[in-house]
């Protein structure tokens, strides 16, 4: 399935979330600001409920909203075999540091200097 194109949006240098802040140069939001907007929205169109958002969207368990953000090419999957974690190409780093990084141990035995005898 094919991502609708979005208009392009300018910020204001006021912030999105209604608030009335100033923004920086170049952001919609101020500083945290999105995750209020965002979870406003929800309140108010959905009474607070994320299944009701993702119904209404037409996703649910029989259409996953995680694996249509991997096929439009805005989220990736984890490379590591058998695992089961997706999301941002940011988040996926930080997931494989966190949960797939050789321990102290693995990482000490790889570099560890050879010595040479002589």
């Amino acid at each position: 399935m094919t991502q609708a194109k979005l208009p392009r949006l300018i910020p204001t240098g006021t912030c999105w979330c209604g608030c009335g802040k100033e923004t920086a140069i170049g952001a919609f939001f101020a500083q945290g600001h999105d995750k209020i907007a965002e979870a406003a929205l929800i309140a108010a169109e959905f009474n607070g409920s994320v299944p009701q958002l993702l119904h209404a969207q037409g996703y649910g368990p029989g259409r996953s909203v995680i694996h249509q953000a991997v096929e439009a090419g805005v989220w990736e999957a984890c490379p590591e075999r058998g695992c089961w974690y997706k999301g941002t190409a940011q988040s996926v780093r930080t997931h494989q540091r966190k949960y797939h990084a050789p321990s102290p141990v693995e990482s000490m035995q790889n570099t560890a200097p050879t010595t040479r005898n002589s």
